[in-house]
């Protein structure tokens, strides 16, 4: 990162990290367990993990492109306010409030204090949620008073992470040749085209969920060094590593245990671990897990603040969250408060569909600006238009096949957008804008 004439800059790598960051997080170390239970075979859980790895591709090409024409701090708010109508925006940052950033922060929190010290070793003046609590406090202040600390800070836990699965992958290895590998298929596995088609449209959701992070570089693409250039390549980068990372991470997730053993099981990658290697790599993994959900709450709690930050310069939030001296301090602290409260009254276990859904919905509204004569700069026919129809047309038919199988799962989602709309239609624009901004 850079400072230029007095404004702090962030860099590619740097944003690269933040990409990183963002998309490891609980979702990869869960998911392929349920995802088992689903699909009933470890070749066809590699495979949507390959399938929304190229998805999520197609999604940062396309995202680039939209940092390209709209080079500025915002993400889905930003894009929709601009390119289609200030309603569509305001519900797209209001889902980041919501789903986005404050659920995700919540989960990774929790989940980071669940690694670190379970229940049953808490000791008794401990009060749960404490140290889930702590964590987003301290992402809190590290960005929101010091966002050049917090941003080196983040690159060298994200490097640590990198290196510890590197070591879990070189242990996975080194076990390749004996008879610990298991592979196989569970004696439910679907077989009918349908139920096939319905399990593995509910496991890229899931999975898109832990990929969803690919776009994280737009929110503070304002605040990037020649932007146009450095937030496209940062997402092309970081969602690669990140797609190689998960394909051989969850590989070794699925075909070292028996597919019975981690069937529908949450933890399936310290099963994994004490399969391959004992105790020992179990704890080994559980370090590795902690630093994962420790760097993505810091790259949220540096991410989701610059998107309340415009929607305040646009008087759609209250004017006191805006972006004030290098860093948006009174976001920031909004977006702490938030994710506590969220910690402290939420069970989360039960929203990697919700999640999945709404924030993929979201994105698929993001993408679909590229074909609106506001943006659109080409014809229909160029090679360009291939990656964002791709990413549509794949995040749409998953999402429409689950829905179908089971179409409860909507309700969560069409709530979040049905209360957004209501809030955008309630409160008058010009009630948060200051006085000298009417």
């Amino acid at each position: 990162m850079t400072v230029v004439s007095g404004r702090e800059q962030f860099g590619l790598w740097t944003l690269t990290f933040l990409v990183i960051a963002n998309m490891i997080g609980a979702g990869v170390f869960t998911t392929s367990g349920f995802a088992m239970e689903g699909l009933g075979s470890p070749g066809r859980v590699v495979l949507a993990w390959v399938v929304g790895g190229v998805i999520a591709l197609a999604g940062a090409v396309s995202y680039g492109r939209l940092a390209r024409i709209m080079p500025e701090s915002g993400g889905e708010y930003l894009y929709l306010s601009r390119a289609a109508h200030p309603l569509l925006g305001f519900v797209a940052g209001w889902v980041s409030l919501v789903a986005g950033f404050t659920g995700a922060i919540a989960l990774a929190a929790t989940a980071f204090e669940g690694y670190v010290l379970p229940e049953q070793h808490r000791p008794s003046w401990l009060p749960a949620d404490a140290i889930a609590i702590m964590v987003v406090v301290a992402g809190g202040i590290s960005h929101g008073f010091r966002p050049r600390g917090g941003a080196a800070l983040q690159n060298v836990v994200v490097v640590l992470k990198l290196g510890l699965f590197l070591g879990f992958l070189s242990l996975a290895a080194a076990r390749l040749p004996s008879d610990v590998w298991q592979g196989g298929a569970l004696p439910e596995a679907p077989t009918g085209i349908w139920a096939i088609s319905a399990a593995f449209a509910t496991s890229l959701v899931w999975i898109s969920l832990s990929y969803s992070g690919f776009n994280a570089a737009v929110y503070v693409a304002g605040e990037a060094r020649d932007p146009r250039s450095t937030v496209p390549r940062a997402m092309l980068v970081g969602t690669c590593i990140v797609l190689v990372l998960y394909v051989l991470l969850n590989s070794v997730f699925v075909y070292s245990p028996p597919p019975e053993r981690i069937s529908g099981m949450p933890d399936v990658a310290a099963i994994a671990a004490e399969w391959l290697g004992g105790s020992r790599a179990a704890t080994f993994v559980r370090v590795m897990i902690a630093f994962s959900l420790l760097t993505s709450v810091s790259s949220m709690m540096m991410a989701a603040p610059r998107v309340y930050a415009k929607m305040a310069d646009d008087g759609l939030l209250p004017s006191f969250l805006r972006l004030r001296k290098g860093a948006p301090r009174q976001a920031v602290a909004a977006q702490v408060l938030l994710a506590v409260v969220f910690i402290l009254i939420s069970s989360l276990r039960g929203l990697l569909s919700y999640l999945g859904l709404t924030l993929s919905l979201c994105a698929v509204c993001s993408v679909g600006c590229l074909f609106l004569p506001s943006v659109r700069r080409r014809s229909f026919h160029r090679m360009s238009y291939g990656p964002p129809l791709v990413y549509i047309t794949c995040t749409m038919a998953a999402v429409a096949i689950m829905a179908i199988d089971d179409p409860s799962q909507l309700l969560g989602t069409a709530v979040t957008f049905a209360v957004g709309i209501l809030v955008y239609l309630a409160v008058p624009r010009s009630t948060w804008l200051r006085p000298s901004d009417r």
